[in-house]
């Protein structure tokens, strides 16, 4: 009876004799003088962009390796997803309704870097930390602490421990892709035993899958009371990036790819309760086919007054494609190293690759041409009354001003 006491008391204090230094290890990495910019940070011009070096790939193997103890310590793992894959993705047929909606472009491209994107990523991002700290912009949830983000809200970061990159996907701004590069930087999505090395080679449908992915919000479970500490040491040392467009952009797309092709899930979810509050339809088809069919269509009309309608979010929080970037990615709680803009696709996608040196190995998809235009929102917006249009500026009008877009005047005037 004495023995078998003792043996358990030697078991818990070696347990907690473990822990202690893991602690202590993660403290020695630099973790104890972590440092966050939050929207209570001091703005500061924005260093020359990062390079890693051999110190760095030193402190990501390090990082790696203790993420492989805690797995085995603690009893987590995440195991690798070994989905059936199809042959390269093909583009639709051309002339098409999904062709005419998502604005394929399948052409191979060239992208030549300008000697001044690195100033142009300077200027992005020390736009985005002087509004962060500027008191003058004020929206919900700006000055909130890292710590104070629900495990929720981080589902967004999808992380990539072998590259040291954390990349906060934006649906409507190339995410499909930048997800097929992160699945394959990660090795986290097998086929036959062999993570994929082509990025179009992921069918669609895995790319979407939560389990190709590990996100932050996945920590609790593998780490723990360990997880926002493990975060944080992630968010020093990783290369964080994320692509932003046009807001108003954002929205037309949006609507257009979810509301002007028949998608089962968007009808029922999104379009019946849209067509009964704000077309007067009682009586509605089951199905996006018979509704399309019947020439039953939500309005981009009824499609902002849902967005306006102040009931909207007491339900359910904005779906992903229509949220705001700053509630998906938390701009002013994470500093993020890279701000891409869809504008700029295929150049900052380049430097990106290069940023993170995996450009010799890995080149961006052929990415969608930029159908839905800027140009078009005065088209799009043109039925939409003056005052529906200032109420979503407001809406939207921190991710306008965060990261550098231009009021658009033309809308918010007679």
């Amino acid at each position: 009876m004495t023995k078998a006491r003792l043996f358990r008391l030697w078991l818990v204090l070696g347990s907690a004799f473990m822990i202690l230094l893991i602690i202590v290890y993660w403290d020695s990495a630099g973790a104890a003088h972590f440092y966050l910019h939050t929207s209570f940070s001091r703005p500061h011009a924005g260093p020359p962009l990062p390079t890693p070096g051999p110190d760095r790939d030193r402190e990501l193997t390090a990082d790696s390796d203790v993420d492989e103890f805690l797995d085995k310590f603690l009893g987590a793992s995440v195991k690798q997803s070994d989905l059936p894959r199809k042959e390269t993705e093909q583009p639709p047929a051309p002339g098409s309704m999904e062709e005419s909606v998502r604005g394929y472009d399948w052409s191979p491209r060239d992208a030549r870097r300008s000697p001044d994107q690195g100033r142009q990523q300077a200027e992005r991002r020390s736009v985005l930390r002087g509004f962060c700290a500027n008191s003058s912009l004020a929206f919900p949830t700006k000055e909130r602490a890292f710590d104070d983000i629900p495990n929720s809200e981080l589902s967004h970061l999808i992380v990539d421990d072998r590259h040291g990159a954390i990349y906060c996907y934006v649906p409507k701004v190339a995410c499909t892709n930048w997800k097929r590069v992160m699945i394959v930087l990660s090795g986290s999505l097998l086929h036959r035993g062999a993570p994929y090395r082509d990025p179009l080679r992921i069918p669609r449908e895995h790319v979407h899958n939560a389990s190709a992915h590990l996100t932050f919000n996945k920590f609790w479970r593998r780490y723990g009371k360990l997880s926002r500490h493990l975060m944080k040491v992630k968010l020093k040392k990783y290369t964080k990036f994320l692509f932003v467009r046009d807001p108003f952009v954002r929205l037309i797309s949006a609507f257009r790819s979810k509301f002007e092709l028949e998608n089962e899930e968007f009808y029922r979810k999104f379009a019946v309760p849209m067509l009964r509050l704000y077309a007067n339809h009682t009586s509605l088809p089951a199905s996006a086919r018979e509704a399309f069919r019947a020439g039953l269509k939500v309005s981009f009309a009824n499609f902002i007054q849902y967005l306006l309608d102040p009931h909207t979010e007491k339900l359910a929080p904005f779906n992903e494609h229509w949220r705001q970037v700053y509630r998906l990615c938390h701009p002013c709680q994470i500093d993020y190293d890279f701000v891409g803009k869809l504008e700029t696709l295929d150049e900052d996608a380049a430097q990106l690759l290069q940023l993170l040196q995996v450009d010799r190995h890995l080149r961006f998809p052929p990415s969608y041409r930029n159908r839905t235009a800027s140009s078009w929102e005065e088209d799009w917006f043109a039925k939409i009354p003056l005052a529906w249009r200032q109420q979503l500026y407001k809406l939207y009008e921190a991710d306008f001003v965060l990261f550098g877009y231009p009021k658009p005047e033309n809308l918010l005037r007679d």
